[in-house]
C-alpha cells in the first residue's frame, strides 16, 4: 500500500486435517483474494500428498502462492518464508486483491502478520547441517537434550519431533548466549504492519481426530508410499528439513526396517493428531483471533460466509461473490 494507510491482510489457519484450503477458497471467491499457503511442507516440489497440498481443480481458479518454491533438497526456513510472503502480499496489493494466508505453520504466520525480525542470531549453515546430522545419528530427543544442556526454557516449550525449531534454537543460543523465548515473546508482541483479521477453524477434538485417521487413509491410497520412495531414490535423507515432516519421516522408518506398514501408518496417524493439538496451543497465545468451530457449520461454504461477513465489519472488505 502507498497511501500510508494498513493493508488488510486476513489469516485462515487451523490444526491439520480441519478443511483450511476449501474454507479459505471459498472467502477467496467472495471478497477477490489471492491465498498464500502458510504451510512449512508445501513449499517443497515433488513433496504434494503427504503436505496435503491443494490441487489445481481445488483452487476454483483463485491465485495460490507459495507452492512449489523450494527443492526438498535445500534448506527453507521462516526467514526466506517472510521475504517470499511479504513479496506475494505486495503483488497482491498491486492488483487490487486481498491477501489471505491460509495454513497452519504457526510460526511462518507469525513471521509475517508481526514481521518478526531475523537478522538477530544470524544464521549458522555449517552449524545447521551438523545439528541435523546429529538429529539424523541420535534420535530427535539427544538434539532436544541438547538444547536442554544451554536454553532448558527453550526446551519445555518445544517438541522433539519440530527439529527446525529445535535447531533454531540452538544457533540462536549459541550466536547469541540467550534463549530464544526471549526473542520470541517481544517479537510476537511486536505491532502487525497490516490491518489484520485472524481466523482459527477448528473442531471438537474426537472429530477432528477422525477427520485426520480419514485424511491419513486417503494419503495412501493416493499413493503416498510410492512419493515417498520417489523421494528417498532421489537421495533425499531424514536429516534433511523436508524429510522431517509428518508422514515422510514415518514411511522412511519403514523402508529400514524400523516398522512394518501398518504400524507405520499408525504412527502417521497418532503423530498427526500430536501435531494437531500443538497448533491449537500454538494458535490459542495469539490475540484477537476469531475461532470457528467446524461442526458448527453446514460446510465450508457457510463457514466461508461468516468470515466474509466479519471481515466486511471489522476491514470494510465487500463481498464481490
Amino acid at each position: 500500500m502507498t497511501d500510508g494507510k494498513k493493508g488488510p491482510l486476513l489469516v485462515v489457519a487451523g490444526p491439520t486435517g480441519v478443511g483450511k484450503s476449501e474454507a479459505a477458497v471459498l472467502l477467496a471467491q467472495k471478497i477477490g483474494g489471492e491465498i498464500i499457503s502458510a504451510d512449512s511442507m508445501q513449499v517443497y516440489r515433488m513433496m504434494d500428498i503427504g503436505s496435503a497440498k491443494i490441487t489445481k481443480g481445488e483452487m476454483l481458479g483463485v491465485p495460490h502462492h507459495l507452492l512449489d518454491v523450494a527443492d526438498p533438497a535445500e534448506p527453507f526456513d521462516a526467514a526466506r518464508y517472510q521475504a517470499l510472503a511479504k513479496k506475494a502480499i505486495d503483488g497482491i496489493y498491486g492488483r487490487g486483491h486481498v491477501p489471505i494466508l491460509c495454513g497452519g505453520t504457526g510460526f511462518y504466520i507469525q513471521a509475517v502478520t508481526r514481521d518478526i525480525d531475523f537478522s538477530e542470531g544470524d544464521a549458522n549453515p555449517k552449524l545447521r547441517e551438523e545439528l541435523a546430522a546429529y538429529a539424523s545419528a541420535y534420535g530427535n530427543e539427544a538434539l532436544l537434550d541438547r538444547l536442554r544442556q544451554m536454553d532448558p526454557e527453550a526446551a519445555n516449550v518445544l517438541h522433539a519431533n519440530n527439529v527446525k525449531r529445535v535447531i533454531r534454537a540452538i544457533e540462536y543460543f549459541t550466536e547469541t548466549g540467550k534463549s530464544i523465548c526471549r526473542h520470541n515473546e517481544r517479537e510476537a508482541a511486536r505491532p502487525s504492519p497490516y490491518d489484520l483479521l485472524q481466523f482459527v477453524l477448528t473442531d471438537v477434538r474426537e472429530k477432528l481426530y477422525a477427520r485426520i485417521d480419514r485424511r491419513v487413509d486417503f494419503m495412501m491410497e493416493e499413493g503416498l508410499l510410492d512419493e515417498v520412495r520417489y523421494l528417498a531414490a532421489m537421495g533425499l535423507t531424514r536429516d534433511m528439513v523436508s524429510m522431517q515432516g509428518l508422514g515422510y519421516k514415518e514411511l522412511l522408518d519403514y523402508f529400514e526396517g524400523k516398522y512394518d506398514l501398518a504400524e507405520a501408518v499408525r504412527v502417521i496417524k497418532r503423530d498427526s493428531r500430536h501435531y494437531a493439538k500443538r497448533q491449537e496451543t500454538w494458535f490459542r497465545r495469539e490475540k484477537d483471533v476469531v475461532w470457528l468451530w467446524r461442526s458448527d457449520y453446514a460446510n465450508a461454504a457457510a463457514i466461508a460466509e461468516e468470515m466474509a461477513g466479519i471481515a466486511e465489519k471489522r476491514l470494510g472488505l465487500k463481498r464481490i461473490g
